[in-house]
């Protein structure tokens, strides 16, 4: 499968085991602007799975609401950077729900599937990575899969999950990625990071997209410059996985963060900090951090805003010779 087949794939599993499950958003019913939710209108019925006004703010209120009695709610907002008119819902009321009554109430039964990510001509408004805006808000957990295995194990882990979640899908590996998804139902555990590539010298941490451009960099490093080096997908940005990757920070003494999103408040400047404080008289260099630039995504110059491997391999060469 690709990636949007087992996303498709998860969520048919999802509507199949809970009859309380509820599919909504901008053109879902018509199988979505990506395809994702194709087909699984005509399987369970326009009852279950439809389309919502062009409204952010009235589909995470209503996904809420669904959730708030009891129900399932996978709610998708069409683009990563249109979510910002539910930005108020999803941070004031989703997460604090619970904590807010004492624990008599909560929508933890609630899924925003958000594409995200560079595309190739996306431009500012359909390209964006904001997944480091909900990362500073307690009572969410915040996903970005790199493919189609991690990709279904995440969204059924965060749809049984009791809170809210969000799973950022870079929009780029919807068709890109091939794996041999199992058809099963299974689910990935949250907060944890997975060891992509195991090495000694230099720790490179990326998520979603990313990751692949890391894999290449650690290859070409080590058969060009003779480093060898560990490569982390974080899969959590909340929870994240702060005992993998310090050991691995304090093996290797070096660390590299590489992410789409502006420079400044990336998750980046998180994982940056806490290494810092917890590893500090292991590290051999400063912790560095190769990103989008703090600027509107642009289109026409979309290859020199990303963090691609020339960018990467100098931040690594960088970082050798400290």
């Amino acid at each position: 499968m690709n990636m949007f087949q087992a996303i498709n794939n998860a969520m048919d599993l999802a509507l199949e085991e809970d009859k309380s499950a509820l599919l909504f958003g901008e053109d879902v019913g018509f199988g979505g602007v990506f395809r994702c939710s194709i087909n699984l209108r005509d399987k369970y019925g326009k009852d279950r799975v439809f389309n919502t006004p062009l409204c952010e703010q009235g589909i995470a209120g209503f996904a809420i609401g669904v959730a708030n009695t009891g129900a399932t709610a996978i709610a998708e907002i069409q683009f990563a950077d249109y979510i910002f008119p539910s930005f108020d819902q999803i941070v004031n009321e989703a997460a604090k729900y619970r904590y807010r009554s004492g624990g008599l109430f909560d929508c933890g039964s609630l899924t925003f599937r958000v594409p995200c990510g560079a595309v190739g001509h996306g431009a500012l408004y359909h390209s964006q990575s904001p997944e480091a805006y909900f990362a500073h808000t307690p009572g969410l957990k915040v996903v970005v899969p790199r493919g189609p295995i991690k990709a279904k194990g995440l969204l059924l882990a965060c749809i049984r999950d009791p809170n809210p979640c969000l799973v950022f899908e870079p929009k780029t590996l919807y068709r890109a990625a091939v794996e041999e998804v199992p058809t099963a139902s299974y689910a990935d555990e949250l907060g944890k990071a997975d060891i992509l590539r195991k090495g000694k010298d230099v720790t490179l941490i990326g998520w979603g997209t990313q990751v692949h451009v890391l894999l290449e960099v650690a290859e070409i490093a080590k058969k060009e410059m003779n480093i060898d080096c560990e490569v982390i997908d974080l899969v959590s940005i909340l929870p994240w996985d702060t005992q993998t990757v310090c050991n691995s920070a304090s093996k290797t003494g070096r660390v590299i963060v590489a992410h789409e999103a502006p420079l400044t408040q990336g998750f980046g400047s998180e994982l940056a900090a806490y290494i810092q404080e917890k590893c500090f008289l292991r590290l051999e260099a400063p912790v560095k951090r190769v990103t989008g630039w703090d600027t509107p995504f642009p289109h026409v110059f979309e290859p020199f805003y990303l963090p691609d491997k020339h960018r990467c391999l100098a931040a690594l060469k960088d970082i050798v010779n400290y």
